[in-house]
């Protein structure tokens, strides 16, 4: 499993917010824990295998503009670390 973040640029409400966390859930359908901060810029969600490529051509296509994906591993933490 993969922590992914992608700057993106372009959002500037609560409804900007949603509407970028509907279309990863729809551009990457295995996508868990979306969530979007138009205050950082930014989205965050766990996958297996992100594709830069459907991100990219989604969230452009929606009006915002995609700037940089990266992804690190996840490792989920147990109850007492």
């Amino acid at each position: 499993m993969q922590k992914v973040t992608v700057k993106i640029d372009g959002m500037r409400c609560g409804m900007c917010e949603a509407h970028i966390r509907d279309t990863i859930r729809t551009a990457q359908p295995d996508a868990k824990r979306v969530k979007a901060s138009r205050r950082r810029g930014e989205a965050t969600f766990l996958c297996e295998y992100p594709s830069d490529r459907k991100l990219r051509r989604a969230i452009d296509g929606t009006g915002y503009v995609f700037l940089s994906l990266s992804a690190e591993e996840y490792k989920k933490r147990g109850l007492f670390k």
